[in-house]
């Protein structure tokens, strides 16, 4: 059975931004990538998110991407949606590996604002465009200044929402206000990038989550965003009080390494980081270790 998609929720509701495993000795592990993300998605995911900043894209190639792709796909592709995050900073680029996503089978395709170059919003405009105009599968665009250096305007998030490939919207710009106007005026389904405002962004109309922390805690965000869905308002903020250790000490440090820490504590899939990201410190391992508990993560 193919995943369920709805115009409210064309990806799913949780996603998780799943890492990219390899061997001790680097190599891209493809079996450690089947079996975590049968883990997550037996977790309660209803999609995942591949090759995104989490998988460590800016260090793989692009044949590892499709190899990647397709492994997730056929471990888990009839039952989550497997998204495939193809940007650059080079629109080229990104249009070749988007349409490598679709041959591959991919469900969809997560677009970040092309980092470095700070363009403009007319050429956020027209490189957005280009990506959905260059395959029939629906994209979701990733709002993140923090790393791409340019933020993606209210006015231009509502002119690409007319685009009927261009669909939903990872918010991590950290803004709730902006983020009020951008879901009432632009229509997109909006999907928590920021997992500390998992919560209050779907207090002002998000759809779900793409996280991170849902690598260790995928049950919790489910049953919060349940209570959230049936009006259980004080149970959804029990949770996500509960989980505030969480959200604090996977980004302690670069989220990548903690998760990848993580995993290696609970004896799933991880293995290594590729530099310039680096494994974490006794002492970092520590403090995640007591983050974790603080959360009720079982190690």
């Amino acid at each position: 059975m193919a995943p369920i998609s709805t115009p409210q929720t064309p990806f799913g509701r949780v996603l998780t931004a799943m890492i990219t495993p390899f061997t001790a000795d680097g190599v891209l592990d493809l079996d450690g990538a089947q079996r975590l993300a049968v883990h997550l998605v037996d977790a309660g995911n209803d999609g995942l998110i591949i090759n995104g900043t989490t998988g460590e894209s800016p260090t793989t190639t692009d044949a590892e991407k499709n190899d990647l792709v397709r492994a997730v796909l056929e471990a888990v592709g009839d039952r989550a949606h497997v998204v495939a995050g193809i940007g650059t900073n080079d629109t080229r680029h990104t249009l070749e590996l988007a349409r490598q996503a679709e041959r591959t089978g991919a469900h969809g395709l997560l677009a970040v604002t092309p980092y470095y170059s700070k363009p403009p919003q007319e050429g956020l405009f027209r490189h957005f465009t280009a990506i959905a105009d260059a395959t029939e599968l629906p994209v979701m665009l990733y709002d993140i200044p923090g790393r791409s250096g340019v933020p993606i305007d209210t006015e231009t998030l509502v002119r690409l929402a007319e685009h009927p490939r261009i669909v939903a919207n990872k918010d991590a710009k950290g803004d709730l206000g902006r983020a009020s106007w951008a879901i009432a005026q632009s229509g997109l389904a909006w999907y928590s990038g920021d997992d500390m405002l998992n919560l209050p962004l779907l207090s002002i109309g998000a759809a779900g989550f793409v996280s991170v922390v849902s690598h260790v805690v995928t049950p919790e965000l489910c049953a919060m965003l349940e209570a959230h869905l049936g009006g259980d308002v004080q149970k959804a903020t029990e949770i996500h009080q509960k989980l505030l250790p969480i959200f604090t000490g996977m980004f302690r440090t670069q989220g990548v390494m903690t998760t990848k820490g993580a995993l290696n504590l609970q004896g799933l899939p991880a293995g290594p980081l590729r530099l310039p990201l680096i494994e974490l410190t006794a002492e970092e391992t520590a403090q995640l270790k007591i983050d974790l508990a603080a959360g009720g993560v079982e190690l």
